[in-house]
């Protein structure tokens, strides 16, 4: 990052502390609609960002990084399956973000827009793993690694959700990422998959379903159990 001249010192900056539930990307607020001030400010620190950065201040992508760049590590591990591979992706995200910041339109919102440069960079790598016929090894190996966090679940009950959720299609899998696991809303994550809200909600439902279809004992196993 240092030959572009973006003071951010990645590792020591974000955090693997478990997020809260039920956060949200702040610029998200404006989607709910009504006289929010909160929504208001979000909306403002959005432009003012976007502003900034176009104009080549610096201190603006530090910003940025130092409100979302926690949130941005956790969603790259949890798509790529490792620690190091999810800060090589955030850092190229930042680094595509200052190269096309002004390719950026306002059609959605900026932050909406890096997550969306951050979700496309997470492909890439992917796309790579398979090219270099590593995805077979990986796959084994990231099961253990992947972090989704379920407190107080026992080890076996987050192993088999672990596994559950590699059985779903990639596009299934991340909506149900972004949504259950990082907090984004259905507005938000079309933007990002570049899909309808429609398309998002009814891909969770149908990761829901397939999950649930997984993970629930057979209704035989359910009904020896009671009588026991």
């Amino acid at each position: 990052m240092g030959t572009m001249g973006l003071a951010l010192p990645w590792k020591a900056r974000i955090s693997s502390a478990p997020r809260e539930r039920g956060t949200r990307v702040e610029p998200s607020e404006h989607f709910g609609g009504g006289a929010n001030p909160a929504a208001a400010d979000a909306r403002s620190e959005d432009a003012a960002l976007a502003t900034a950065c176009q104009s080549g201040d610096l201190r603006a992508y530090e910003r940025l990084y130092a409100l979302h760049g926690a949130k941005m590590k956790n969603l790259a591990r949890n798509v790529l399956g490792n620690t190091n591979d999810a800060e090589d992706a955030v850092q190229e995200t930042f680094l595509k973000v200052q190269r096309s910041i002004a390719s950026f339109r306002g059609q959605s919102s900026f932050v909406t827009w890096t997550y969306r440069i951050l979700i496309n960079t997470c492909y890439d790598a992917r796309r790579s793993r398979l090219r270099k016929k590593e995805i077979g090894s990986d796959d084994a190996e990231e099961t253990g690694r992947r972090e989704l966090r379920a407190p107080g679940a026992h080890p076996a009950l987050r192993m088999a959700l672990e596994r559950a959720l590699a059985s779903l299609t990639r596009h299934q899998r991340d909506v149900f990422l972004l949504y259950e696991v990082e907090g984004f809303r259905h507005a938000e994550i079309a933007g990002m998959l570049e899909i309808t809200e429609t398309a998002s909600k009814n891909t969770l439902f149908q990761a829901k379903k397939n999950l649930r279809q997984m993970l629930e004992p057979p209704r035989s196993d359910r009904g020896a159990a009671e009588i026991r």
